[in-house]
């Protein structure tokens, strides 16, 4: 019974979240520590990325003991848009990383530019750390996004995507070091650009992860596969004649609508408040991310059917 609820905790966007934290803890040490005595410029670069997946861990961990509290009488809508502020987080973190490492590594450009003395740079070490970090990044964004996506959780889906970018900055940081590896000295210069290249890939997922983000903070209605399964419910509930004025936003990760039904007019109000219980369960139950249903009864005009 223990290691099932244990098995089952992983499956948790607090437990992913965890796990993510020791191995960006583990990363972070190795890749900044190895890049600093062995002057890679890209393994330091890739380090410190796997340092700011650290630190978007915490407000994500933050936003998962918040986000789910019931409303109170200072939230009366409850505490979604926490999701959605640790997105932000998540994303203006990236984003200011990547200006970091885009600095340091046109610096270093630059004095070879000048034939300015450059430190040597020593990727054999490097090359092995940057290797070995690419499959466990892989895998726990698999995992992240998978666990986020069951939880419909926008926060733990962003966070993945920060572990997939250090993925690709491995990648990167391999390529480079190989090239270094391979042509010696003379090829020095791969070490810089790639940090150039890494820091070009993290604004790209910044922008996305912050646009997503921003796009809820001005309610932007969900997707339109979405919509649509929510109007097909609607329509073939019982007892709605029609239905109109129909709003869908997203807030954390999950969906908030409003709707006006049309029912027979000579219906009890005990009915038409039947009909609207079952409009909101019908909907829940097409699309499990709809965590709020107001359902406004009208009676529907003659002729309405």
């Amino acid at each position: 019974m223990m290691s099932q609820r244990i098995r089952k905790y992983w499956t948790t966007p607090s437990g992913v979240t965890w796990s993510s934290v020791v191995i960006n803890v583990v990363l972070t040490a190795a890749k900044i520590v190895v890049g600093a005595l062995c002057r890679s410029q890209a393994l330091l670069a890739d380090g410190v990325h796997s340092g700011s997946d650290l630190a978007t861990d915490v407000p994500v961990l933050a936003a998962l003991r918040v986000a789910n509290r019931p409303a109170d009488h200072t939230h009366h809508y409850g505490h979604l848009r926490v999701n959605t502020l640790a997105s932000l987080i998540v994303g203006a973190v990236l984003g200011a990383v990547a200006v970091m490492i885009a600095y340091g590594a046109i610096s270093v450009m630059h004095k070879y530019v000048h034939n300015h003395p450059v430190p040597e740079v020593h990727p054999g070490l490097p090359f092995w750390v940057a290797l070995a970090s690419i499959p466990m990044k892989e895998l726990l964004f698999q995992w992240m996004r998978w666990v986020g996506r069951k939880a419909s959780n926008m926060a733990v889906v962003a966070n993945a995507w920060h572990s997939r970018a250090d993925a690709f900055a491995a990648v990167a940081t391999c390529a480079g070091l190989g090239g270094v590896l391979i042509g010696g000295s003379s090829w020095r210069f791969l070490d810089p650009l790639t940090a150039i290249v890494l820091a070009a890939i993290l604004v790209v997922v910044a922008v996305r992860i912050t646009g997503q983000a921003a796009s809820e903070l001005i309610d932007r209605a969900p997707g339109q596969a979405v919509l649509a399964n929510i109007q097909k419910a609607l329509s073939e509930t019982q007892g709605v004649r029609s239905f109109h004025a129909f709003r869908a936003r997203q807030l954390g990760g999950k969906v908030e609508m409003d709707v006006h039904v049309q029912v027979d007019p000579n219906l009890t109000v005990a009915a038409g408040h039947d009909i609207a219980r079952e409009v909101r369960r019908r909907v829940q139950q097409a699309d499990s991310g709809v965590v709020q249903v107001i359902v406004h009864v009208e009676p529907a005009e003659d002729g309405a059917r």
